[in-house]
């Protein structure tokens, strides 16, 4: 008869492991984006810790992000930035309550997560016709749409309005 033993013999040489990782590791230096100094600068690793964004995201794709957030935040503040200014206020720092950098980091970063969750959406990790992708797509989706209101939110906070909008029909 046979044991174990004779079924799995001790491997010979040095010992080999594959240790696989849930998150992949960073592999490069994320690349900075340049932001309108009347705002708060934008550290791409600070994105990448607040985020809890891994390897995969790439320092590239990362760059991308922050710069399209940037574009659209400061867009969407340019009035309130040009009132700040005739009113005296240097940078987003001293304007408001004192809080109003952190909010705008939270656009920010709420920003890039919606662009982020909208573009690895589409990354195929089930088998097809599997009942499973269209919860997952669901699920991304849901998450995309919070992504958008915790920036909505942001916005209206900076800018001292109601979250919520009523009209009645």
């Amino acid at each position: 008869t046979q044991t174990t033993a004779d079924l799995f013999p001790p491997p010979r040489g040095p010992p080999v492991s594959f240790v696989a990782t849930a998150n992949p590791p960073i592999e490069a230096e994320d690349a900075q984006v340049e932001n309108d100094p009347w705002f708060p600068a934008i550290e791409a690793p600070k994105v990448r810790e607040a985020c809890l964004l891994d390897g995969t995201v790439t320092a590239a794709r990362l760059a991308e992000a922050i710069a399209g957030a940037i574009d659209a935040v400061n867009a969407e503040l340019r009035t309130y930035k040009a009132d700040q200014l005739a009113q005296g206020v240097e940078s987003l720092a001293d304007a408001g309550d004192g809080r109003q950098a952190g909010r705008y980091l939270r656009a920010i970063h709420a920003h890039v997560q919606a662009d982020l969750a909208e573009a690895y959406r589409e990354i195929d990790t089930t088998p097809h016709n599997d009942s499973k992708t269209e919860r997952i797509r669901e699920r991304i989706e849901a998450k995309v749409d919070e992504h958008r209101r915790k920036l909505r939110w942001a916005i209206s906070d900076l800018l001292g309005r109601p979250r919520t909008t009523v009209e009645l029909i």
